[in-house]
């Protein structure tokens, strides 16, 4: 009996020091923190041109900066973007025709897009028409060679069934390039042609994800 007394506070006094012990590595145990800094992910977004001369064309593309997309929010499956604003910038110093270095030279031939202050391609939308839905009219400012003119473009946007969020945009339209006195052909080939050059087409996704 009196070795059963004397085992028990034993047996409470290791019990106790196990619970104090976990307590104590419990204490000084810290998990990670977590990183609650926003993040930027780095990306790339790319814009597609093409420019008839006679029968064909010429397709190359660049590289867009400082895109900024701003719609307010909607609580409804109403258009999304119909009062959205959309500016960005395009480097011409960036285009290139896939799998053609001969033709990437004509593109970047001096005077033509780039010059010698190295101006970009800016647009500022100022206005937005809803044609249906998704679908936007987008008209705004567009400057090339620091020569600023108005132009349109279309915007339709893509999203799942039932959202309200557009999750993809898709920018496309055209504008005259004797607009800003770009004559294409007298810069890449020597020569005005007797029906010149003129039409450059624009196409941009768009990721909103």
């Amino acid at each position: 009996m009196k070795t059963v007394k004397t085992f028990i506070p034993i047996v409470i006094g290791l019990v106790l020091m196990l619970v104090i012990s976990g307590y104590v590595r419990t204490d000084t145990i810290e998990a990670p923190k977590p990183n609650h800094e926003p993040t930027e992910k780095p990306s790339v977004q790319n814009v597609n041109f093409f420019v008839t001369h006679g029968h064909c064309s010429t397709p190359f593309s660049g590289q867009v900066e400082n895109l900024k997309l701003k719609a307010p929010h909607k609580n409804d499956l109403s258009n999304p973007l119909e009062n959205m604003t959309l500016d960005f910038e395009i480097d011409p110093n960036t285009f290139s025709v896939c799998k053609a270095e001969e033709l990437t030279e004509r593109i970047k031939t001096p005077g033509l897009f780039i010059t010698e202050t190295n101006e970009k391609f800016v647009f500022r939308s100022t206005n937005v028409y809803t044609m249906g839905i998704d679908w936007y009219q987008v008209n705004g400012k567009l400057s090339i060679k620091g020569v600023e003119k108005d132009v349109k473009f279309f915007v339709t946007g893509i999203r799942n069934e039932n959202e309200i969020n557009t999750n993809t945009l898709v920018l496309q339209g055209q504008f005259n390039l004797l607009d800003w006195g770009i004559d294409y052909d007298k810069i890449v080939s020597g020569e005005s042609d007797p029906v010149p050059t003129k039409w450059m087409y624009i196409n941009m996704k768009i990721d909103r994800s």
